[in-house]
């Protein structure tokens, strides 16, 4: 495997350039119909893929997949029920070789490498082009990673320097499980159903929620909530949630506190 550098090994640069002898079939995992709609007349437009299925939840992605047999699958992180991050890890587990592209319009910064690290093999924001998404596609079906040239030459770079990068970002601080649990956070999601989704039990949520609060400097439960719905809106949107709009809602926070508010 090799990441969307402008490098590809011989085997995976002749996987692309020769079509297949039968459509590769893609499987379509988002919560939004405009996307999938969307996506479906990009793909089908071309010879050598079709899609051969759609899902807006966890559930229904696992089912299809048995169902359909994808050659591949392309899932966002946001599902109407469960998590496209632990959907990702799932099949993961349990299909091998699946290959898995993010589409997302969550910010690449924070979320690519977290993704690439729990199984897929491709990130790309939905703001690209039909063109790069196919691209993307075709890399990942051919056994690359693909990731933005962004992404790449950071994932370079942190391993240049072995982790002696310091993040700006207090996103950074969070290990994936953290973030993945700010994300169900920020949709709403009770601790008893992030427990239910992600198969922890309650005490190890509520845990792993006190060590969220206390890297982002949080003082309160209600003030990680107020943070995480915040931030889920920017990455909804595909604004960057900023570390400056975490010190202003933090100092806000304070003041809150010392008010009683």
């Amino acid at each position: 495997m090799e990441i969307n550098a402008g490098i590809s090994s011989p085997a995976a640069a002749s996987a692309i350039a020769v079509a297949p002898d039968r459509a590769r079939r893609v499987l379509i995992i988002d919560n939004h119909p405009i996307v999938r709609a969307g996506l479906r007349r990009v793909i089908e437009n071309q010879e050598d893929l079709m899609v051969c299925g759609e899902a807006d939840t966890a559930r229904d992605a696992r089912v299809a997949i048995k169902e359909c047999n994808p050659d591949v699958i392309v899932a966002d992180i946001g599902l109407n029920q469960g998590d496209g991050i632990e959907l990702v890890r799932d099949v993961r587990a349990h299909h091998e070789r699946l290959p898995i592209l993010v589409l997302s319009s969550h910010d690449e910064a924070v979320y690519a490498e977290r993704m690439l690290s729990v199984g897929a093999n491709g990130y790309i924001m939905k703001d690209a082009t039909g063109e790069q998404i196919l691209h993307s596609l075709r890399r990942v079906l051919a056994g690359a990673i693909y990731v933005s040239e962004d992404v790449g030459y950071n994932m370079i770079r942190k391993s240049t320097l072995r982790g002696s990068m310091v993040s700006a970002n207090p996103i950074d601080r969070l290990t994936d499980r953290e973030l993945q649990i700010l994300h169900m956070v920020g949709k709403g999601m009770s601790t008893r159903e992030t427990a239910r989704v992600l198969n922890l039990s309650v005490k190890t949520v509520e845990s792993h929620r006190h060590r969220i609060k206390y890297k982002l400097h949080l003082a309160t439960g209600a003030q990680l909530v107020q943070f995480a719905i915040n931030w889920f809106k920017c990455q909804e949107s595909g604004t960057r949630a900023l570390p400056v709009f975490h010190d202003e809602m933090r100092q806000g926070m304070r003041s809150e506190t010392r008010s009683g508010v």
